[in-house]
C-alpha cells in the first residue's frame, strides 16, 4: 500500500547537503564492542544512499537507558562497527549538541559521516524538549527518520526535530510501515497470527484487533497460563500475572463471537524450576502439579502449530513459545521459527524476542520481513499512530 509521507526519494539531497538522520543504533554491546550489528546493517541502505549523493551525514540514536552521561552507553563502539561496514571513516562526536558538534558537522566532507553521542544523555530527549529539538535541527539542512524501532516514542530526536526541518522517511522506516500496514489491510488468506511472551496485557490490543482480522491466532509462551486459569484450570507454579487472567477471560469470550480461532497449547514441557539444569518432562495442559511450571509448548502443540503455519497465506509472529534462552526449553520456539521459515506464504516477524530467536537459530534471512521494532510494530498493528511517523512531512 502507498506510503503517505515524504520519503528519502523525495529529499532534495546534493553534494554538501547536511542530513540529520535518526537511526536505531540501539545494539547490544559486549566488552565494549558491538555483539549484534543487525540494526546497524538495517540502517545502511539509507546511509549509503545519502553518501552516494554527496550528503554530509549526521547520525543520531539512543543506546540503552542511561541515567546521565554513562560511558558504557557511548555510541563509540557503534561508530567503529559502522566504519567497518561502510569501509570509510566515521567520526564520533563527544557530545550530542553544541558549538563543537556544529563545527564538526559543518566540516564534514561530502559523503562523510558524523555520529552524535547517545541522545538519551540529554534530559530533553525523552521529554521531547523543544530546546534539544532545535539544537538537533541546527545540525542539518533536512531530517530523515529511519528509526522504526523508536518511532512509537515522541522524543526530541524522533518527533520534535521534525517541526524545524523538512522531514522525510528513510528506506527502513518506509518499508516497515508499508509492510505492517499491508499485513492488516489486505493479507493473503488464511492469515495466521502466532503470539507468545509473558503477559496478556502486553498483547491485548493486538489480540483484540486480530480477532477481527485473522483466521487463526496461535497462543504460546507464559501468557497461555492466564488463559488456562481463566478456564478454571490449575497451572502449578507457572508464571501468571493475575490481572491477565481477567483480560484472558474477556478475550476468550470475544473469540467465541468472532470468526477467528483462538488456539491454546495442547501439551507442555514442565520443569521443577526455571533453570537449564531443572528436572523436566512432558505434560498435558491439565496436569501441571504444584511446584512445577510450564516452560515450553509440547510436541503435539509444535506439530499442530507447524501444520497451521504451513497452510497459511500470511503469517505474523511475535513472542517466543517458551523460555527459548534455556536450551532444554527452546524446542517450541525453534519449531515455530522453522515452520515460518519454510512457510510458502508471506511471513512477517515482529521484532523483539522473536527476531532474536530467528537470528539465534540462523533463520534471520528466511522470512519475508523481519521487523527491527518490537514495540513500534505492535502499536502500528494495533492501529495506533506512531509519533515518529506522524511528525514527517506529508506526501
Amino acid at each position: 500500500m502507498a506510503f503517505r509521507k515524504k520519503t528519502l526519494g523525495d529529499a532534495p539531497v546534493s553534494g554538501g547537503t547536511r542530513v540529520l538522520v535518526r537511526a536505531d543504533l540501539n545494539v547490544p554491546l559486549d566488552g565494549g564492542a558491538v555483539s549484534d550489528d543487525t540494526r546497524i546493517r538495517a540502517a545502511l541502505p539509507t546511509i549509503e544512499d545519502l553518501r552516494g549523493r554527496g550528503a554530509r551525514v549526521v547520525l543520531c540514536s539512543h543506546l540503552g537507558r542511561p541515567k546521565g552521561r554513562e560511558s558504557e552507553t557511548s555510541l563509540a563502539p557503534v561508530s567503529e562497527r559502522l566504519a567497518e561496514l561502510i569501509g570509510a571513516p566515521v567520526e564520533q562526536a563527544p557530545v550530542v549538541i553544541g558549538a563543537e558538534v556544529e563545527e564538526r558537522a559543518a566540516a564534514l566532507a561530502p559523503g562523510g559521516v558524523l555520529v552524535l553521542e547517545n541522545t538519551r544523555w540529554e534530559e530533553g530527549e525523552t521529554a521531547n524538549g523543544p530546546d534539544l529539538a532545535r539544537a538537533l535541527a541546527a545540525l542539518g539542512d533536512i531530517y530523515v527518520n529511519d528509526a522504526f524501532g523508536a518511532a512509537h516514542r515522541a522524543h526530541a530526536s524522533t518527533a520534535g526535530v521534525a517541526e524545524h526541518l523538512p522531514s522525510y522517511a528513510g528506506f527502513l522506516l518506509e518499508r516497515e510501515v508499508t509492510t505492517l500496514e499491508g499485513l492488516v489491510a489486505d493479507p493473503a488468506r488464511p492469515l495466521v497470527v502466532v503470539l507468545g511472551g509473558a503477559k496478556v496485557t502486553d498483547k491485548i490490543g493486538l489480540i483484540e484487533r486480530f480477532l477481527d482480522l485473522a483466521d487463526t491466532i496461535l497462543i504460546g509462551g507464559a501468557m497461555c497460563f492466564s488463559f488456562f486459569r481463566a478456564q478454571g484450570m490449575s497451572t502449578g507454579d507457572s508464571l501468571v500475572h493475575e490481572p491477565d487472567v481477567v483480560q484472558a477471560a474477556v478475550l476468550l469470550a470475544k473469540a467465541e463471537d468472532s470468526d477467528c480461532e483462538l488456539a491454546l497449547p495442547l501439551d507442555l514441557v514442565i520443569a521443577d524450576e526455571f533453570s537449564a539444569d531443572a528436572e523436566s518432562r512432558p505434560s498435558g495442559v491439565h496436569e501441571i502439579p504444584a511446584g512445577w511450571m510450564g516452560l515450553d509448548v509440547g510436541e503435539e502443540t509444535r506439530d499442530a502449530y507447524a501444520r497451521v503455519i504451513g497452510e497459511a497465506g500470511t503469517v505474523f509472529w511475535n513472542g517466543p513459545m517458551g523460555a527459548f534462552e534455556l536450551d532444554p526449553f527452546a524446542a517450541g520456539t525453534r519449531a515455530v521459527a522453522d515452520a515460518i521459515a519454510a512457510a510458502p506464504g508471506t511471513t512477517v516477524v515482529g521484532g523483539g524476542d522473536s527476531a532474536a530467536a530467528l537470528v539465534q537459530f540462523g533463520l534471520g534471512d528466511s522470512v519475508d520481513h523481519l521487523s527491527t521494532g518490537g514495540g513500534a510494530s505492535l502499536e502500528l498493528l494495533e492501529g495506533k499512530k506512531l509519533p515518529g511517523v506522524e511528525a514527517l512531512d506529508d506526501a
